[in-house]
């Protein structure tokens, strides 16, 4: 009998805990990102939407010998986030060495395509560039698609990495890519595994603003092209974004200001970014790697999501970085 006793109490017992650590897991749910928004050293990240999801495809910050394979991340509000490992990596591509980075990715001809940087190439006869991968999932894999890179030449300045893929309203893409300083604009085939001249007979268009680094990025708001860009040393605490408006794609694009940069009670070395709109109206988010506080190791970079606002002349006001990250939402397609 005091046995019985005693098994009815560690049952009650049992359940009272229980219900007490359910209860408790209701109030500690996620209810934002945080910052960073997944574990690991990752920088220059794409933010995409693809198939009624948020994705992210970053750079995998490492050494460059090291740096030969990328992670993707898919997210149903910008909170909770799953990994997909490899989604890219060296065997996948014959021509690459080493320095896999800047993945830009789009959704076209019912395939996704995702541009890439390799090899770090520092002069016309060596073997890299910006390549592109295919696949039919965008959790990959991806693959290689042309045997060779599709720019593989310096031009205008311009060292061929960080490229954004840009579709405009009519269905066109762009590339906008380019380190050391030089931007150049290039025209897209329709498969997208080629350039095209422009109307003017031209293959590429250097339309460098103030200041320009590397990282371009544009997207299309109310008729207006804003076009951003990382400044400073990529390995530096004065990484920092700035931006400028336009009438075209090609600009002229006069720089306005700087929106994302170091926060001395927050993080350093803020840059490389892309931007995502969620389903609100004018409800958009910059996506962008910052190095943490007491950290100097160039590598040690982290991503990172906070909101992005533009005030009632259409200018981009400056980012508050934030360690909470964002609230869920839903993609503009849901």
């Amino acid at each position: 009998m005091k046995l019985k006793k005693l098994t009815i109490y560690c049952l009650a017992l049992f359940c009272a805990f229980s219900s007490l650590y359910a209860q408790s897991g209701k109030e500690v749910q996620k209810k934002r990102s945080g910052n960073p928004v997944f574990p690991g050293w990752y920088a220059d990240p794409e933010g995409v939407v693809l198939d009624g999801k948020f994705w992210i495809y970053p750079t995998y910050s490492a050494p460059y010998d090291e740096q030969t394979f990328m992670d993707a991340y898919s997210s149903p509000d910008l909170v909770h986030w799953t990994k997909h490992p490899r989604v890219l990596s060296k065997e996948n591509i014959p021509w690459l060495r080493r320095a896999l980075w800047a993945p830009a990715v789009i959704e076209a001809n019912d395939r996704y395509y995702l541009f890439f940087g390799g090899n770090d190439i520092q002069n016309n006869s060596e073997i890299g560039g910006i390549g592109v991968a295919v696949a039919d999932n965008p959790a990959g894999p991806f693959k290689d698609v042309l045997g060779k890179p599709l720019i593989d030449k310096i031009v205008n300045g311009a060292q061929p990495i960080d490229q954004f893929v840009f579709r405009d309203d009519d269905g066109t893409c762009y590339m906008y890519y380019g380190g050391w300083g030089h931007c150049n604009i290039v025209k897209l085939s329709p498969d997208l595994l080629g350039v095209v001249p422009f109307d003017d007979g031209t293959v590429y268009k250097e339309v460098t603003p103030q200041d320009y680094v590397e990282g371009p990025f544009m997207l299309k708001r109310n008729g207006k092209y804003y076009f951003m860009w990382s400044e400073g040393g990529w390995g530096s605490p004065d990484y920092r974004v700035a931006y400028a408006i336009a009438d075209s794609p090609f600009g002229p694009f006069h720089r306005e200001g700087t929106i994302l940069q170091q926060d001395a009670d927050v993080a350093t070395g803020a840059g490389h970014h892309s931007v995502v709109r969620g389903k609100g109206k004018d409800e958009w988010y910059i996506i962008y790697h910052r190095r943490p506080l007491g950290e100097t190791a160039a590598n040690s970079r982290a991503t990172c999501i906070d909101r992005m606002y533009f005030d009632k002349n259409g200018k981009i006001k400056p980012v508050r970085m934030t360690f909470e990250g964002v609230k869920a939402t839903k993609t503009p397609l849901d």
